[in-house]
């Protein structure tokens, strides 16, 4: 049965008329009782007892009338809740990136969409980029930064921006390297390395660098969490390479990389250009 023949049907029993429920609902009475008649021989029953003079539910009109309420009530809280979630008063929006993009000013993008439409519920989510891509591809998350390598995206993700971040290689004050503002790869190696081991961006970026430079590093420390990374270099227990903007908020000595400037690749990456989500449409609009 459709709800517009329920519509019908209820406008019917509670006007107990033909001729005034056809008014309320903007019909035709010829088309009001067209659409009632085939609710009754949906049904196999007959809904209306119709006299000259009145109109009056069967006792399958009377069954029916409750469950009719109810579907048509339900019918339009449904109609009012997507109208809610498309109109951005409601929704959720899912996000995740990897620990080191700074390339956007991610937390207060996240506080300017809560500001203007508090009733959109976020999740953030830290992972590395092959987790990330997982958890795009089976829908737990609606967005995410990633950290590119030289693999293409994997089937189904595309990606909406693409950023680029200079590499520099940083150290503690008063190492060797302090007074240094250039070097080659080959001027680090002499010294130990500290690596960032969460996830394949980074990592993979810096290994190309090295090994296209055809320069070994002694690796003594391999880390998953970026600020361990540079507390460790803070003591002087070795060199890393790491995002220029990380560096410059980090307060150690950065050292530009020759030739170059090296760089990563960061994307925003989802499963559709042009998100079906609203939540995650009013999120892009605030990049």
């Amino acid at each position: 049965m459709e709800l517009r023949q329920l519509r019908h049907f209820v406008a019917v029993a509670e006007h107990g008329h033909f001729t005034r429920a056809a008014e309320s609902v903007h019909l035709s009475q010829s088309a009001l009782s067209a659409s009632v008649r085939a609710l009754e021989h949906e049904l196999g029953a007959s809904l209306f007892e119709r006299t000259t003079r009145s109109v009056l539910p069967t006792a399958a009109g009377r069954t029916l009338y409750p469950y009719a309420q109810r579907l048509l009530r339900e019918a339009a809280e449904a109609r009012a809740a997507v109208a809610r979630l498309e109109s951005g008063e409601t929704g959720t929006l899912a996000v995740g990136t990897v620990q080191t993009f700074r390339a956007a000013d991610l937390p207060s993008l996240l506080a300017q969409l809560h500001c203007a439409h508090p009733g959109i519920e976020v999740a953030l989510r830290e992972a590395t980029t092959t987790e990330l891509f997982d958890a795009l591809v089976t829908a737990e998350l609606d967005l995410a930064f990633v950290a590119l390598d030289a693999r293409p995206l994997p089937p189904g993700l595309v990606a909406l921006r693409t950023y680029t971040e200079e590499l520099v290689a940083v150290v503690a004050p008063g190492h060797r390297l302090a007074a240094v503002a250039k070097t080659d790869p080959a001027g680090l190696q002499p010294y130990p390395f500290i690596e960032f081991e969460a996830g394949t961006g980074l990592q993979t970026t810096v290994d190309a660098l090295f090994v296209r430079a055809g320069v070994h590093r002694d690796v003594t420390f391999r880390v998953g969490d970026m600020d361990r990374l540079l507390d460790l270099v803070r003591h002087g227990l070795g060199v890393a390479v790491i995002p220029e903007p990380i560096a410059r908020r980090s307060g150690l000595h950065r050292i530009g990389l020759r030739p170059g400037p090296p760089h990563r690749t960061l994307a925003l990456v989802c499963r559709d250009p042009a998100p079906s989500s609203t939540a995650a449409r009013l999120f892009l609009d605030l990049l």
